[in-house]
């Protein structure tokens, strides 16, 4: 591109800092490193008009795991190792809430509950019968009991006659935090270039040149946090996971209200705006949703609207509003990326679906990693 002197002056000479991604790691990486460094010049590239991957197109779940998931987990962690990512999750969210405040990221502690159908009575006895554990398990995270068996007061259909319910489990407006953090950096003197893939990079002697689908650059430091499109950049155990969410037109005295996972956390669902938003089926075929391309498929849709109709909305008249996708970053293990990956470079990646609970951690952690 043909830049003026003005141009490649103030934003493309002279930086200290380049991070990929202005997602909720990004910036909040860019954010502490603006508070140890406050003299250093930071510029954050995006690939996209908004943030592309995920942090603007999730559920809006605090996430803290419901109990099928816990249990799950502690199939393949030790117990020490599921406390601790549950313990980072609790972390993560208190210190976007003291970040931003309540009210600005839109917080509404109205409990999670978890699902489970009809055809999944084994699940939910097995569920049922590790409560008691689970709670003794995570007492120290949450300082009381987080899992409570509850009515099915929102009368929804071919389902178990309870729900298993994580008291502490919260909403959030994503929307809300992400211009929340944006005018906080743009508020910090933080540079932020949208449209501006990167596609490569090579370190130097005197640091990184970064080069890009707009122009090439020179930075002392560069700090990658794409998490599902880390792949692209990086050699790290992280692989990208799509998933599919819908949103209804606005419902007449809409009943519905709090977090809710189903089928083992492959679906979930939240009430917003006298709307139900909904999301999941990536276990439907789990190789068609390991993509970085967004979109929607016709088998997971279709899925969708059945069990809004069957399960969630059963005696409600509903329409579809808006479909979209989201792109997550995954791996075999949940405990999330944290290195310099080679000399100047480094990484905060595989969040595992969790990015809002713990993205302003993870931020956190990778600027403490950096030096300048």
């Amino acid at each position: 591109m043909n830049f003026s002197y003005w141009e490649h002056k103030t934003w493309l000479s002279a930086i200290d800092f380049t991070i990929v991604g202005s997602g909720i790691v990004g910036l909040n990486c860019a954010l502490y490193l603006k508070e140890r460094f406050p003299k250093a010049k930071i510029l954050i590239l995006e690939k996209g008009m908004l943030p592309q991957g995920a942090s603007t197109k999730n559920a809006g779940f605090a996430c803290f795991g419901s109990i099928s998931e816990i249990l799950s987990d502690l199939n393949e962690h030790s117990e020490e190792e599921v406390v601790s990512l549950v313990q980072k999750r609790l972390e993560g969210i208190n210190l976007l809430r003291s970040n931003l405040g309540d009210k600005a990221i839109g917080y509404r502690n109205y409990g999670g509950h978890e699902l489970f159908l009809d055809s999944n009575s084994n699940l939910y006895q097995h569920c049922l019968s590790k409560l008691n554990s689970v709670n003794t398990l995570l007492n120290p995270v949450f300082k009381g009991d987080a899992f409570v068996s509850t009515q099915n007061k929102f009368n929804f259909n071919k389902i178990q006659e309870n729900y298993i319910t994580h008291i502490f489990e919260a909403q959030i407006d994503t929307g809300k935090m992400m211009q929340s953090l944006l005018a906080k950096a743009h508020q910090k003197g933080i540079l932020i270039l949208n449209n501006t893939s990167v596609k490569a990079f090579t370190t130097t002697i005197n640091g990184v040149a970064v080069e890009t689908s707009n122009f090439t650059l020179q930075t002392k430091k560069l700090v990658v946090a794409t998490n599902g499109f880390a792949a692209e950049l990086l050699q790290e155990e992280v692989k990208p996971a799509r998933a599919q969410v819908l949103v209804t037109a606005p419902i007449p005295n809409l009943h519905i209200k709090g977090t809710f996972h189903l089928d083992e956390g492959y679906y979930y669902f939240r009430n917003i705006d006298d709307r139900v938003l909904f999301g999941g089926g990536r276990n439907l075929d789990f190789k068609a949703e390991e993509t970085t391309e967004f979109g929607q498929t016709k088998i997971v849709q279709q899925k969708l609207e059945d069990v809004l109709k069957e399960t969630i909305l059963p005696n409600t008249a509903f329409t579809i509003d808006k479909k979209w996708s989201g792109i997550m970053g995954v791996g075999k293990q949940k405990k999330p990326i944290i290195n310099e990956v080679e000399p100047n470079v480094y990484c905060g990646v595989r969040l595992g679906g969790m990015g809002i609970a713990i993205g302003s951690l993870v931020g956190k952690e990778l600027a403490d990693l950096v030096e300048w």
